[in-house]
């Protein structure tokens, strides 16, 4: 279920003191990335920092970590048993999401943390997040077309909602790439409660960092990491040849991960996972595997699974090339969100094959993840293989992983 606000959110956390304070990053790519820079400079910076990004990858408590460490189930349980047990005793019959944001919280106070850094889970404004008390800085990453019918139909009414997150006196570092009427509402927003807005921009160390392999998209996430560090924690070196060596060993895993799948599927080489749900994070994705996968003219074999209600075919027009090879598969269980459900795969199929994937190498996988994964590393032999369309098929496959392991 999704209701956004937080009336009910609030009365869970009202006996939860915020004594840390917090980095709040909205948007609808990249901040999960940014928070991972966020936390991981935090941290390498010797300052005591948790995390809380959604949705969680292989077991609810692992979006929730303390100093880079996911909390202990444990902890998690023992915690989240408090937290129902008050929304049961005050009927106030919270959202899943909204009783596992006041999890997190009660969580980052029992850790006694100086920073949380925590991801807008939908919008922002109305977002359970939003009832942090003591912002330090706010970030506005990448915005695009997605949970339309909570945040509105145009980018401007969606980017709207996002920059609800911003507190007056509190500086907003925001991803300056955005499109300009993206640009235009978050500004007008921050005027309306002066907020001031700090760009990221440093083309000499862009320039270093993509000759390292990083993504223009990825630029700019570490770009707006580093600048809310900085505003952050204005006492430690936020300088890049400092912050550097830590970037290079953050790790985000489903987005343009390089897996080894051999022990499911016997494959020697690698496969690309990538979480892109939205046509904003397929085109990133389309770039990429145009530059790194399609130079060998081979035709890209793709394991697919989207969320019902999200836009599949935005997303294939973009991925799909003439002759590519196709699998279709549900993803898993969503634990702690029974309300996701899969698309149907010969939907999914079928929206393939219009956009001129071969008709005779497509295959329905229906609810087995490893039989596409299977199927998939046949068809492809030693050519390029790509796992996409949503993080919980993410989740799946490395879930199945670690059953192999």
């Amino acid at each position: 279920m999704i209701d956004l606000g937080l009336a009910r959110v609030g009365r869970l956390l009202q006996s939860t003191p915020q004594n840390w304070k917090a980095i709040h990053v909205a948007g609808t790519n990249g901040k999960g990335s940014i928070c991972a820079y966020i936390s991981a400079m935090l941290h390498a910076s010797g300052v005591s920092c948790a995390r809380f990004t959604s949705p969680h990858l292989i077991d609810r408590w692992d979006c929730i970590t303390i100093n880079e460490k996911p909390v202990s189930e444990s902890l998690f349980r023992d915690v989240e048993n408090v937290v129902k047990k008050i929304d049961r005793d005050y009927g106030i019959e919270a959202t899943e999401f909204e009783l596992l944001t006041a999890t997190a919280f009660e969580i980052f106070n029992r850790s006694r943390v100086d920073f949380g850094v925590i991801e807008v889970g939908m919008g922002g404004e109305s977002d359970a997040t939003n009832v942090l008390k003591q912002k330090s800085v706010t970030v506005i990453s990448k915005i695009g077309f997605d949970h339309q019918s909570f945040l509105g139909n145009t980018l401007s009414e969606i980017a709207q909602q996002k920059a609800g997150i911003m507190r007056p006196g509190v500086p907003c570092v925001f991803d300056c790439s955005n499109l300009p009427e993206v640009q235009k509402a978050v500004r007008e927003h921050a005027a309306s409660l002066r907020v001031d807005i700090h760009n990221p921009m440093d083309k000499g160390v862009d320039r270093e960092l993509a000759k390292q392999g990083y993504e223009p998209h990825q630029l700019w996430n570490i770009g707006c990491a580093q600048m809310a560090f900085r505003l952050a924690c204005p006492k430690r070196d936020a300088s890049w040849p400092h912050l550097l060596p830590i970037i290079r060993q953050v790790q985000w895993p489903g987005r343009l991960q390089r897996l080894n799948i051999q022990r499911l599927t016997g494959r020697l080489q690698e496969v690309l996972l990538d979480g892109a749900h939205n046509p904003q994070s397929a085109q990133v994705l389309a770039d990429y595997v145009q530059k790194h996968l399609r130079s060998s003219g081979r035709p890209v074999t793709w394991v697919f699974a989207s969320t019902a209600g999200k836009d599949a075919d935005g997303v294939l027009r973009l991925l799909i090339q003439n002759g590519d090879i196709f699998a279709a598969v549900r993803f898993g269980p969503v634990d702690g969100m029974p309300w996701v459900k899969a698309e149907d795969p010969a939907k999914l199929i079928d929206l393939a094959c219009l956009h001129e994937a071969d008709g005779d190498r497509v295959y329905n996988a229906h609810d087995h993840v490893g039989n596409a994964l299977g199927w998939a590393c046949r068809e492809a032999g030693d050519g390029p293989l790509v796992i996409a369309g949503s993080l919980y098929l993410v989740s799946s496959v490395l879930r199945l992983l670690r059953q192999y392991s």
